[in-house]
């Protein structure tokens, strides 16, 4: 076989595997539109529908009836659109505390930044749950927003890609141009550690997005529920009207998948970047 040869094969292999993984993620995405799309008795035929409906208006309007599927969205977008910019910022300044500046006990810092990560995030509910009763934020959107203005994660995913793309000798050279450490911070690592940035904001905002745990425990009023705590009033008691929950779910879905591309690009160019050293 030659060179050529083992080349072509090796390229319709490549585009096989990638056309495959293709089908295999936007397939959930399809199916749920096509169960919104139909009524609750074709759900459950098998085999399985797999043609889009009429009916999808008629579902969203029994979504809209049934609650305030506006509202909630608009919590939601402020509790991660708060959480997400706050990740970010503290994220970034904290990397560049921990990954450009010398002093001691960084690495004790940051150590320890990253213990807490391996600590199940279940055995803080309920002295959160205390403290958010104390200070009055019960059924208050800032019981949500306050305790995810930064992650471990986060001060971790941007430490190390700031040792990456941020070189020592940049750091040198702009406090020889007399900045200090906030001006180096917005004016030489921000526009380097962009792509992660972009990387952090995407996987900080879905999971504000998706949270339900927490949302549920301190958010009873239906004037501030997120959207995931507004989809789950779908679910009647006595009867679970699929149709409807998919069509609520793919409308809840929307804005993550308009997120992702308008940023993929640099999404991705952030997770390559980061995921080679040196």
């Amino acid at each position: 076989m030659s060179a050529v040869t083992r080349r072509a094969f090796g390229n319709a292999a490549a585009y096989l595997f990638l056309s495959l993984t293709f089908v295999v993620s936007v397939f959930p995405f399809y199916w749920m539109f096509v169960l919104a799309t139909r009524t609750t008795a074709d759900t459950n035929r098998f085999p399985p529908v797999v043609v889009p409906g009429g009916r999808f208006a008629e579902n969203v309007g029994r979504v809209f009836e049934n609650i305030d599927f506006f509202r909630a969205l608009a919590n939601t977008v402020v509790v991660a659109t708060v959480d997400t910019a706050a990740t970010l910022f503290f994220s970034s300044l904290a990397a560049f505390a921990l990954a450009c500046l010398r002093f001691r006990g960084r690495q004790v810092i940051f150590w320890f930044i990253v213990g807490t990560m391996m600590l199940p995030n279940a055995l803080g509910v309920v002295p959160l749950y205390l403290l958010m009763t104390k200070l009055g934020w019960v059924n208050s959107l800032k019981a949500v927003i306050v305790p995810g203005l930064v992650s471990a994660f986060g001060v971790f995913w941007m430490k190390q890609y700031a040792e990456q793309a941020v070189h020592p000798e940049l750091i040198e050279s702009a406090r020889m141009d007399g900045c200090g450490n906030f001006a180096t911070y917005a004016r030489i690592v921000l526009p380097l550690v962009a792509p992660g940035l972009a990387t952090l904001g995407l996987l900080s905002f879905m999971f504000c997005w998706n949270d339900f745990v927490w949302p549920l425990i301190v958010l009873k009023d239906d004037a501030v529920i997120t959207i995931q705590i507004a989809l789950r009033k779908l679910v009647s008691v006595y009867y679970r009207d699929n149709a409807m929950i998919m069509a609520g779910t793919f409308l809840a879905t929307l804005p993550l998948l308009v997120a992702f591309l308008l940023f993929n690009r640099h999404i991705v160019a952030g997770a390559t970047e980061g995921a080679v050293k040196g």
